[in-house]
């Protein structure tokens, strides 16, 4: 390797706490760190966080694949069909996948094209277009940024998406990776807002599969949010050792995936990691903690369905892209159950309000998410109030 090439800068593992901001830089260059015969042990993790499985053939989630082409066209049938189908998911691991959704397969492809341009420009480039800390928005290489050990193998671009604003995206693709990516803006603003209308129509079933007001859900996210990240998962020889992405629970509010023919997303139910089948014309679904919380406590669901543990494992050949898009609702909206689910409810609430600003925050200053992130950042909120 020539001296003037870039390279893997390595800091010294301090436990995996925030990294403080003074210290040296972790830089992942998906280019070459590939190549690396040793994995650094930044990137290692232990059998104690549930470390990926050590054979090649992994048991597949038998989650729900839901045709949505009858309840977009008005069918009362097939929209009590969909409905059942995602509640059965939702009340077991909050997984499903639906088919006939209405995004068109060209944006899909074309997202999936300037992903990879995207990836592939230089590192000094995207590290120019690095996020700032405490902010969901830019480029970050393992999240070295925040963390010292236990890195993901893994390099995102994410920015955020306002229904209001019809160029936000493409102002933002210009403002921070240059005029040139404007065309690229302009695709991930429309895949964007394909999002949003998917996201409301989901919104809808999700009402209806509990019982409440239909509409309920798809206004109380009218004037929400989103959060768009491309993830690229290069190859890596000690697969066995790492993650694309730990163990988790995301803490938004529905996820809306599309991952290309490689696979990796891995979800953790009936007591086993079970792999999610890539599906080219079809979108993964899966349900958030700002939605529902874990065991039997209460959010917009009222601990009536689930938010799983999932993970991204990755390839020993074979580099992984995806495309997620995750829901959020208003930032100062406050985040309650429907009144009448908590009526049939047995026993009484277990969580306060909270607003999605508030669990935002916590995600990204103060706590790295996994399986118990909404139970300590009640904690935390409680905590905070009392002072």
């Amino acid at each position: 390797m020539e001296s003037n090439s870039p390279t893997l800068l390595l800091c010294p593992s301090k436990g995996g706490g925030e990294r403080d901001q003074n210290e040296g830089l972790v830089v992942f260059d998906s280019s070459l760190i590939h190549k690396q015969e040793n994995l650094p042990t930044e990137f290692i993790w232990t059998n104690g966080d549930l470390a990926p499985p050590h054979h090649n053939h992994q048991e597949e989630l038998n989650e729900p694949l839901i045709d949505l082409e009858g309840f977009l066209k008005g069918d009362e049938h097939a929209t009590i069909q969909a409905a059942d189908l995602i509640r059965t998911a939702c009340l077991t691991h909050g997984f499903f996948q639906v088919t006939n959704h209405g995004v068109d397969a060209e944006l899909i492809r074309a997202a999936h094209e300037h992903l990879d341009t995207i990836f592939k420009l230089p590192t000094s480039k995207k590290l120019k277009a690095r996020r700032a800390p405490g902010d969901v928005n830019g480029y970050s290489g393992a999240h070295a940024d925040r963390y010292s050990s236990k890195l993901p193998w893994k390099e995102t671009f994410s920015f955020g998406f306002h229904g209001h604003d019809e160029a936000h995206v493409v102002d933002y693709f210009k403002n921070v990776l240059g005029e040139e990516f404007e065309q690229a803006g302009w695709v991930f603003q429309r895949y964007c807002e394909a999002m949003r209308r998917l996201t409301l129509e989901i919104m809808e079933l999700l009402g209806i599969s509990l019982g409440v007001d239909r509409l309920h859900y798809r206004k109380f996210f009218e004037d929400g949010s989103g959060i768009m990240r491309c993830n690229n998962y290069p190859p890596c020889k000690e697969a066995r050792l790492t993650f694309g992405t730990g163990p988790h629970c995301d803490p938004t509010s529905l996820t809306i995936l599309h991952q290309d023919q490689v696979g990796g997303l891995e979800v953790f139910a009936n007591d086993k990691w079970q792999a999610v089948r890539p599906r080219p014309d079809a979108l993964v679904i899966n349900l958030g903690d700002t939605f529902v919380a874990n065991e039997k406590t209460t959010a917009l669901s009222n601990g009536r369905y689930r938010s799983c543990l999932h993970r991204a494992v990755v390839n020993k050949q074979r580099e992984r892209r995806s495309l997620v898009f995750f829901v959020c609702p208003k930032e100062d909206k406050v985040v309650r159950p429907p009144q009448d689910l908590i009526c049939r409810s047995e026993g009484p609430r277990k969580y306060p309000d909270f607003t999605w600003s508030e669990l935002l925050e916590f995600t990204q200053k103060h706590y790295r998410s996994d399986v118990t992130t909404l139970q300590c950042f009640i904690q935390w909120l409680l905590s905070s109030k009392d002072d």
